[in-house]
């Protein structure tokens, strides 16, 4: 039985900037659309337990970035200022509008150079849960791929095995075996060391961003899980201390909030879209 027989989600390919991008979309007739980032090393499947709760509100469209996931990529798309660039030009020819940007994880940076220079194709943010510190504050496997030597040695790690441990406490192999190799299979073959560019560019991209934050006036919601091993609750802080117009939200999870916590996360969202988000002002 197929991933999709098992979730609302159904996936699909576009080409978007001559970049074949997997992406789902629950096609609604609504005037808010709401844009998913998928996290890494997860998928778009990522979103499945809040797929339906935010479906409930609107027009919701998820993918996975250029290099990330089940997507193509261009070596030059994998980093957060690049990944930006290129979602502002997804939401154009996509004919996305201005859509609530939701952004975990590796989602966050992008969202924010997206925000920060293009500030017209969003409406707002959610995001959380990515190394965006300047200086950068990081944990566990994470701190050991942005500071490995050359992209080599990540080369060299059992991608497949290393992924699959990192997911199995929340999509376990015997529990939910199609979305565990839909994770694991989407990193496999030397495409775990290439993503891992874009984590690897954060030391230099987040000294940029940090001079950007304060400019972005986009109402911005933060949500992460407050015990993040990987990506300390101060990266969350960070950005609601530098952002004007921001709330933030800590959750009883780890690092993957949104598959721990999916009913806070998912709420949360749900409200903010709804019109939380009008509330969040500048200061």
């Amino acid at each position: 039985m197929s991933a999709e027989a098992l979730s609302p989600i159904s996936t699909y390919f576009r080409v978007c900037d001559g970049v074949r991008v997997r992406y789902a979309d629950n096609r609604a007739d609504s005037d808010i659309t709401v844009l998913l980032l998928a996290p890494w090393p997860e998928t778009l499947w990522a979103f499945r337990r809040i797929w339906s709760c935010l479906s409930a509100v609107g027009r919701v469209v998820a993918i996975d970035m250029p290099g990330f996931g089940h997507s193509d990529g261009r070596s030059e798309l994998i980093a957060p200022d690049a990944s930006g660039a290129f979602l502002a030009r997804l939401i154009d020819e996509w004919a996305l509008g201005s859509p609530h940007i939701v952004g975990p994880d590796v989602g966050t940076a992008a969202a924010l150079f997206l925000a920060a220079r293009t500030p017209e194709r969003v409406t707002s943010l959610t995001i959380g849960g990515g190394a965006v510190r300047f200086p950068i504050e990081v944990g566990g496997a994470l701190k050991d791929i942005i500071e490995a030597p050359s992209l080599d040695v990540v080369r060299g790690l059992n991608a497949r095995a290393n992924i699959g441990q990192t997911v199995e406490a929340v999509a376990g192999s015997d529990s939910e075996p199609e979305v565990h190799e839909d994770y694991v299979s989407a990193y496999d073959l030397g495409r775990f060391a290439e993503s891992a560019r874009f984590v690897r560019d954060y030391p230099k991209q987040n000294q940029v961003l940090r001079g950007l934050l304060p400019t972005i006036a986009t109402p911005t919601q933060i949500l992460a899980g407050r015990n993040d091993d990987l990506v300390p609750w101060s990266n969350n802080q960070y950005l609601h201390d530098l952002l004007p117009s921001s709330e933030i939200h800590p959750l009883d999870a780890g690092h993957f909030a949104w598959e721990q916590a999916p009913e806070a996360y998912g709420g949360l969202i749900a409200e903010w879209i709804s019109g939380g988000y009008r509330h969040v002002g500048a200061s």
